[in-house]
């Protein structure tokens, strides 16, 4: 079933893309959540008029994310965390402490932005994705050391 998204769903797409998800997803959570309505083509063609008149606002977006790319491009975090004497954490390390680390450093980045590809249980080096726009994203690397 083809919808279009009313918002960013981070596994799914971004604002305004149409996708294909199965029939419960779209009519049992999207839809009724506001998430999403039914790409039909009068939906479509409201669609491809909206877009025309938002892009420059899009690009204005796009360059803004850029630049904060081009700012989080060198920064390295360390994060502190409790562990046990063979190096395992008690918990892990999530999004929220990485959100916490580049807020200390000047950025303000929402924690749900942020993706880690692995559960983080030891004490090592790590990277973190942030996607600030569609088509920009920036990859930080984090070292969990003992506290």
């Amino acid at each position: 079933m083809e919808v279009i998204l009313k918002e960013d769903i981070l596994t799914l797409g971004y604002k305004d893309d149409v996708v294909n998800v199965k029939k419960g997803y779209a009519r049992n959570y999207l839809i009724p959540q506001g998430k999403a309505v039914i790409a039909s083509e009068s939906a479509k063609k409201v669609l491809a008029e909206n877009q025309k008149q938002r892009a420059h606002k899009l690009a204005q977006m796009k360059a803004d994310a850029q630049a904060i790319a081009d700012k989080l491009e060198g920064v390295s975090l360390t994060i502190g965390a409790k562990t046990s004497s063979t190096g395992t954490i008690f918990g892990s390390v999530t999004t929220i402490q990485i959100a916490e680390a580049l807020k200390e450093k000047g950025f303000e980045v929402d924690r749900k932005l942020i993706q880690i590809k692995d559960a983080v249980k030891e004490v090592g080096s790590y990277k973190a994705v942030v996607k600030l726009h569609k088509e920009v994203s920036v990859e930080i690397p984090f070292e969990v050391i003992a506290e």
